[in-house]
């Protein structure tokens, strides 16, 4: 990947419904190498698919909780059963693998406290193997961006890092 396939990707994070004559513009290519381009980044599976981004309290959904999940086994069973039951559950809108003392973090969209108690009660508790679940609820959003930064070239980090 180089930096005009970077650049194609930002431009489409940044507005995923431009026309590929705006695309070539804005990365400076003409419109068929540009074309080629997102085809190959599209074949590749570097992006994935292209989606809505929706008002999450507008739609209905206007609670955030960030739950930590630790196990009580961390077996390959434990946690491939743990894994499954998460992929079920269309509240969770991302499960983390993590280092330390959590397992895993999920972030949740809830309509409510009352629902998220209901969530946690009927679908958390019924997985088997949660040793425990903290939970902690956003009372706003300062940011957030589905666009990457541009990742900084090796030889710059070791640059910078001897400064």
């Amino acid at each position: 990947m180089d930096t005009v396939d970077r650049a194609i990707i930002r431009e489409l994070q940044q507005d995923g419904r431009l026309t590929n004559q705006e695309l070539a513009d804005r990365v400076r290519l003409s419109p068929s190498p540009c074309l080629r381009r997102v085809r190959r980044l599209e074949e590749s599976g570097v992006i994935e698919g292209y989606t809505a981004l929706v008002d999450q309290s507008v739609f209905g959904l206007p609670v955030t909780a960030f739950v930590r999940i630790r196990l009580e086994r961390h077996t390959a069973a434990s946690v491939e059963a743990f894994e499954e039951h998460v992929q079920q559950i269309d509240h969770i809108q991302d499960c983390y693998l993590m280092a330390g003392s959590t397992d895993y973090l999920l972030r949740i969209v809830v309509e409510d406290l009352q629902a998220y108690e209901r969530l946690v009660r009927t679908r958390l508790h019924a997985i088997p193997g949660i040793a425990s679940i903290e939970s902690e609820f956003a009372f706003g959003s300062v940011k957030h961006t589905r666009v990457f930064p541009q990742p900084v070239p090796s030889r710059t980090r070791t640059t910078e890092g001897a400064n």
